[in-house]
């Protein structure tokens, strides 16, 4: 089932890394008591997510905590190291927090995974975004296939 607005978050665990090294992060400890804008991209470095997605968050990063947001992060099934290779090389400090759901596994709980297998590049998050307020998704924003509209920072920012 896919994750709609008025529902609660599945629980989950995600990593990130730390200046001592990859450390989990439960959802709980993401979400519990916290307005957060999540977005999802297919994949570290790849085009659209590369130059647009990601470069959106940390530009408008600080006007989304201006409007009550408490945290900001980009998940993608991809292993932590090339999650935070990715945060650096596109200078999100901090900004946007990195989240690597390394096997998939909290796309599928969402029901947000994507068969990038056409593409090499196995099972994948769709491209989306949520807003979530203490555990609960009170926005849902889903990509139609091979878009970019209404998971931008731009449009997330619009709806806060």
């Amino acid at each position: 089932m896919t994750i709609k607005a008025g529902d609660k978050l599945p629980s989950g665990t995600l990593k990130t890394m730390t200046k001592d090294g990859p450390r989990d992060i439960t959802t709980e400890e993401l979400f519990k008591g916290k307005t957060v804008v999540l977005f999802s991209v297919p994949g570290a470095f790849t085009p659209t997510c590369d130059a647009k997605h990601l470069p959106g968050y940390v530009q408008h990063a600080d006007e989304i905590r201006a409007k009550g947001v408490d945290t900001v992060a980009c998940m993608a099934v991809n292993d932590v190291f090339v999650m935070n290779a990715w945060g650096k090389s596109s200078g999100t400090g901090d900004k946007v927090l990195m989240l690597a759901d390394g096997n998939g596994d909290y796309s599928k709980a969402l029901g947000l995974e994507m068969d990038g297998r056409g593409f090499g590049m196995g099972l994948r998050g769709q491209r989306f975004a949520l807003i979530a307020k203490d555990g609960v998704a009170t926005h849902v924003f889903v990509e139609a296939p091979r878009e970019f509209k209404v998971s931008a920072a731009e449009y997330v920012l619009g709806q806060l």
